[in-house]
């Protein structure tokens, strides 16, 4: 990319529905000094044609599944940017259905999970492919993270390092790469927003025999620990978006 003398580099964030911003991500990312250019395909708004103008790429989650094309017509288009991105080595951050949206654009698999919804604040380990990682080799072991997701990366894309896992989800997060991560939880939410997500899917969830409440009630127990751990991890994709600008200038 090119960027404008005086500006603040930019990074592309495609948010997939309503009740799915940025969160927690953008105001670190905002706070690092980018600037987020945020484009809702559901309201109609139009993907760029390419990564070009953009230092980086966040692709955010959603209720629909990663192949489905009739809930959310523009994946297509998702999958085109995502693997632009990665040649292009354009910073990517995949989360949740972001981050299998990256798993299978680059060759990798989804599916639904058997067991039903992981919800609720959950520990995670590390991998050994974590230590050297710029983005997630801060994550200690043990940090809890929101999740609220129904289907789940089942297989990497070629070459891709899983980064963490956990004990109900193997692949947590992953980079292919060395600019592309995709993380399975939400680093992004609060318990506010899991509420309002308990509200819009909390039939659904207790027939699949989860308690919403409860998975509330943890994040909001484990919130200062999430504000810390991903937001550490923010700053370091930030940082890695930033580094790219200067070595592109």
């Amino acid at each position: 990319m090119t960027p404008i003398p005086g500006a603040a580099p930019s990074v592309l964030v495609v948010q997939h529905e309503d009740g799915t911003g940025p969160g927690l991500v953008g105001d670190r990312l905002r706070r690092t000094g980018l600037h987020l250019d945020v484009v809702h395909p559901w309201r109609g708004d139009r993907l760029p044609d390419s990564p070009h103008g953009h230092a980086g790429l966040v692709v955010r989650g959603g209720a629909a599944g990663c192949q489905d094309v009739t809930a959310m017509p523009w994946l297509p288009r998702v999958r085109e940017r995502v693997r632009a991105a990665v040649a292009e080595e354009i910073p990517v951050l995949g989360i949740c259905l972001g981050g299998q949206i990256l798993a299978h654009a680059l060759g990798g698999a989804v599916a639904p999970r058997p067991q039903g919804p992981e919800i609720g604040a959950v520990p995670l380990r590390r991998l050994s492919a974590a230590d050297a990682d710029p983005v997630l080799g801060g994550v200690p072991e043990g940090a809890s993270a929101a999740q609220w997701h129904w289907d789940e990366v089942v297989r990497l894309p070629p070459g891709a390092a899983p980064l963490l896992t956990g004990d109900d989800c193997p692949i947590q997060a992953f980079r292919v790469g060395s600019v592309a991560w995709g993380v399975q939880f939400h680093p992004e939410v609060l318990a506010d927003s899991l509420a309002e997500w308990a509200l819009a899917e909390g039939a659904e969830v207790r027939s699949a025999g989860a308690d919403p409440e409860a998975a509330v009630a943890s994040v909001r127990a484990a919130e200062p620990e999430l504000r810390t751990v991903w937001g550490a991890m923010t700053d370091a994709w930030g940082a890695l978006v930033l580094a790219g600008t200067r070595t592109a200038s």
